[in-house]
């Protein structure tokens, strides 16, 4: 394969309908490409035969953290916490569905770099969320190398808050703060998102695009681009649950930073220190191979002889 655009994901590149007879991918892997291409996500059926039992162990382990009677049928499910972030570190099922070989695999061929989980988010119920776009939260350089893997742990109906998101959306220009006239760098937000709701608003209405939900079975997964736009669609039963894991990926020999908190244009970047789930190991920031992470600070003079004296 001759790609002349490797800073494009594979299923971002324009290129892609004309490298994909050249990929060498299976049927079902052509498919998922080619729905993340058209679409901006993809779904699938979550490769992982002990998934149900992984399940189980999520919901008896978790449950307690959110402060919600799950027992009661009639309880409202959306009065407690509605996320626990980074429920891998103390809990193996939920680091083994984010560290996935399959779906590492998958996603490497699909982008064409190595992926690598770095973050994961377990719901019981529905965000509620606005339509939003990743790329402010997590990116990288080059640009789209993230993607989330959206995994429902439940058959999910339409009165529970299902997952939405608007097709073709990751086509439409990444929404950072050089396009809404603000400086981001050093900046305060109470949400990252609210600065740009006005202009993800204002696209969906120009392109006319109408959002689509996601009535999941349990064991489907979504695949989503870095710039889709996505969100939780209203609950109008809060006695259901939604219960679900998302894991967020990077791609290896990228620069990962926070575009809420940046200004490119000016080479501001809040930098992301980034550790791998999948072997606990960190992923520094790189360009063309080349690591930009700057060297960590020595101790002064003053802090390294008092150490030497056994002062504290």
């Amino acid at each position: 394969m001759n790609n002349p655009l490797p800073g494009l994901p594979l299923i971002e590149s324009p290129l892609f309908p004309h490298l994909l007879p050249s990929l060498g991918f299976s049927a079902e892997e052509a498919r998922i490409a080619t729905d993340l291409f058209t679409n901006g996500f993809a779904v699938f059926d979550f490769p992982d035969a002990a998934l149900d039992e992984r399940i189980a162990r999520i919901k008896a382990d978790l449950g307690p953290r959110y402060g919600v009677d799950f027992a009661d049928p009639a309880a409202d499910k959306t009065n407690g916490e509605r996320r626990i972030q980074d429920a891998w570190a103390s809990h193996e099922d939920v680091r083994a569905i984010a560290a996935n070989a399959d779906v590492l695999a998958l996603l490497g061929r699909l982008y064409g770099r190595a992926a690598f989980p770095f973050q994961t988010l377990n719901f019981p119920v529905g965000t509620q969320q606005d339509a939003h776009s990743d790329s402010v939260h997590f990116s990288s350089l080059p640009e789209r190398f993230m993607c989330g893997v959206w995994l429902a742990m439940e058959d999910v109906g339409p009165d529970a808050g299902p997952l939405f998101y608007v097709p073709g959306s990751h086509r439409w220009p990444v929404i950072g703060n050089a396009l809404i006239g603000r400086r981001g760098f050093g900046s305060e937000l109470n949400s990252a998102q609210d600065p740009y709701g006005p202009a993800w608003a204002a696209l969906c209405e120009a392109h006319g695009a109408a959002p689509q939900t996601f009535l999941a079975r349990k064991g489907q997964a979504l695949i989503w681009c870095a710039n889709l736009l996505h969100g939780g669609s209203v609950q109008h039963d809060p006695r259901l649950t939604r219960w679900s894991q998302v894991t967020h990926y990077y791609f290896e020999d990228c620069i990962y930073y926070t575009p809420a908190f940046s200004d490119e244009a000016l080479g501001r970047l809040q930098l992301r220190q980034i550790r791998a789930i999948s072997d606990g190991q960190p992923r520094p920031n790189r360009y063309l191979g080349e690591c930009i992470d700057p060297p960590p600070k020595r101790p002064s003079l003053k802090r390294r002889l008092r150490r030497l004296l056994g002062i504290n």
